[in-house]
């Protein structure tokens, strides 16, 4: 049996916390530059928007390949060969992004960014449930998304003092200062232990080769929905349905990002203890599900409404959608020692990845609603709607795993 620790204030969930801040920092450094980037390349207010949703996209297909990349890689090599390598391409991709001029270099550096910032959370959770006891998992876990969280709020004052390019070589040299981090922190036990079996690690077909391996995978993926959903569409766009809401005063989506994930931060310390205290993952879910439909009832009843106003309500939902800690530690406790990592590190990816998607669910439902007085506001609420049902059937079919034992293996 591998030694687990009894408390959450340990070197790997420090080093686990922080690699997560990088992360989310670089993740969300283009929607909070995204407007000022784009507009010094020249671009038109319509080119920002088009070529916003494609650049983001973009980054969030890098993010859903590079999870399948990276999850494989830390059951076969280990989960400390993940948090090396990503954050080393991450790095180097984000100072590359500080000198391009074109939006296609944009969107080829975002890509590879993308692919680099797939591993950082599916390597530092899967250590983290691994090493720390099954009492206290769920308050370590929250711990790293509560601190990594608050990411974007330093990508939104750094954007503040600083030009674009100058926050890109900032994320790219912070990742650098956390490898030094990195040597300190020891390989999962439960991985080591499990090198010495005789079993398939790292495959990524096993997850579509069994009915009920394959049902607990696609559920684990569709309960993260609603959350990219607000953070890549209401909150991203903000700025756009400003206008559409009749909003007079600017909105800017940056500091939208920034309020929405200062809530989001204090909602992912707070959600650990609340599934502690119901000694339930799901119940958890379902109240944050709870806040997370209120708050875009809010959000899509703004007609005339104020920038105050939608700052309010986007860090109202920021604070609904803050149960990814969660929401990844219950992907974590799904699967065994090894098809952990990368069960852990693809599911919050394909997550990300489906972004894409929804913003082709967005523009066809535009299309489909041509004829009303406001497409845009309805085929967006229509959006939230399908994917709220989505994550709430999934949710139900989704096994609880509140102080599940983890060191087992999927044969």
């Amino acid at each position: 049996m591998s030694k687990q620790s009894s408390s959450i204030f340990t070197i790997t969930v420090l080093v686990a916390a922080l690699g997560y801040f990088v992360d989310i920092y670089d993740l969300l450094l283009f929607n909070i530059v995204r407007v000022d980037s784009l507009t010094e390349m020249g671009l038109s207010a319509a080119q920002v928007k088009t070529q916003g949703e494609f650049i983001i996209s973009i980054q969030m297909i890098g993010l859903l390949i590079g999870g399948i990349i990276w999850g494989m890689m830390g059951d076969k090599k280990g989960r400390l060969s993940v948090l090396f390598g990503s954050i080393i391409l991450y790095s180097i991709a984000n100072i590359v992004n500080g000198f391009v001029h074109t939006p296609n270099q944009y969107a080829l550096t975002r890509f590879i960014a993308g692919i680099g910032l797939a591993g950082e959370l599916g390597a530092g959770i899967t250590l983290v449930t691994e090493l720390v006891s099954k009492e206290k998992r769920g308050l370590s876990t929250s711990l790293v998304a509560g601190v990594g969280l608050l990411g974007a709020v330093a990508a939104f004052f750094v954007s503040q003092n600083f030009n674009w390019r100058i926050c890109y070589f900032i994320g790219g040299g912070l990742g650098f200062c956390l490898l030094i981090l990195r040597i300190s922190v020891f390989e999962s036990g439960m991985f080591t232990e499990t090198k010495k079996l005789s079993v398939s690690r790292g495959n990524f077909f096993m997850f579509f080769t069994n009915r009920k391996r394959f049902k607990k995978y696609l559920c684990a993926i569709l309960i993260g929905l609603p959350n990219w959903y607000v953070i890549g569409i209401l909150i991203a766009f903000s700025n756009n349905f400003a206008i559409e809401f009749g909003i007079t005063e600017k909105v800017l989506p940056k500091l939208s990002t920034m309020y929405a994930y200062v809530f989001i931060s204090i909602a992912d310390l707070l959600v650990g203890f609340v599934s502690q205290w119901l000694k339930s993952r799901k119940k958890a879910l379902y109240i944050f599900y709870s806040f997370t439909i209120i708050s875009i009832i809010f959000f899509f009843n703004q007609q005339n409404g104020t920038a105050a106003g939608m700052y309010v309500i986007c860090a109202a939902l920021g604070f609904a959608t803050g149960y990814w800690a969660i929401f990844v530690t219950m992907a974590a406790e799904q699967f065994g020692t090894n098809l952990r990592a990368t069960a852990t590190t693809t599911v919050p990816n394909m997550v990300r990845g489906s972004l894409p998607i929804l913003f082709v669910l967005f523009k066809w439902l535009q299309t489909v609603f041509a004829s009303m007085p406001n497409p845009y506001i309805t085929a967006a609420w229509v959006t939230g709607v399908i994917v709220m049902a989505i994550a709430i059937t999934a949710a139900y079919f989704t096994e609880e795993t509140f102080g599940k034992d983890l060191n087992y293996t999927e044969e």
